[in-house]
């Protein structure tokens, strides 16, 4: 008989241990595939550290933002991000998931719940930025209903942006979400 695994998602601050951990690991294995990519070479610590250092993380904090956080089995497995561009208007932002956690629907399931915070917060259309060589997230957005769309932004590493309409808020959704999976 399958075990049943539970996966969890819930806003964590942004400036927390978990979060701390999750976005050293999502800037690692990012600004790897950038220079492997476009360089032939792995990120050096100067440079991630001021990746890092850069992206502090308070824009998603309430009352303009969240993030949210992954659990699988009770463990951090991932996270997501989502601000408020305007008032009607969330981007998503940093969706990752640990190596070891993917392919169990984690992915779909944090998006999911990033969409229902951006509901919360009041947005009525999602947006969000990728690059080319981030080929399973543009597959997964893709998959989820979102559609290219022209440029709302000049960030030097996008090439690709999305959009998708939310439907309106039912009163569910706040980010805190709960599945039961076999494993």
């Amino acid at each position: 008989m399958p075990r049943m695994t539970t996966w969890t998602i819930a806003p964590e601050p942004y400036d927390s241990p978990v979060a701390a951990a999750l976005w050293r690991t999502y800037y690692t294995e990012v600004s790897d595939r950038w220079y492997l990519l476009h360089e032939g070479r792995r990120t050096s610590t100067e440079e991630l550290e001021r990746e890092i250092a850069a992206e502090s993380g308070a824009e998603l904090a309430p009352p303009v933002g969240r993030l949210l956080v992954a659990r699988y089995g009770g463990e951090p497995a991932g996270c997501v991000g989502v601000r408020l561009l305007d008032p009607g208007t969330a981007e998503l932002k940093r969706v990752f998931l640990y190596e070891g956690t993917r392919g169990r629907g984690g992915a779909a399931r944090l998006v999911r719940a990033a969409e229902g915070a951006a509901r919360a917060l009041g947005a009525a259309r999602m947006v969000l930025d990728t690059r080319s060589d981030l080929v399973e997230a543009r597959a997964l957005y893709t998959r989820l209903g979102y559609r290219e769309t022209a440029p709302y932004n000049d960030s030097p590493y996008a090439e690709h942006w999305f959009t998708k309409p939310l439907a309106p808020a039912d009163g569910t959704g706040s980010g805190t979400e709960v599945w039961r999976t076999s494993a």
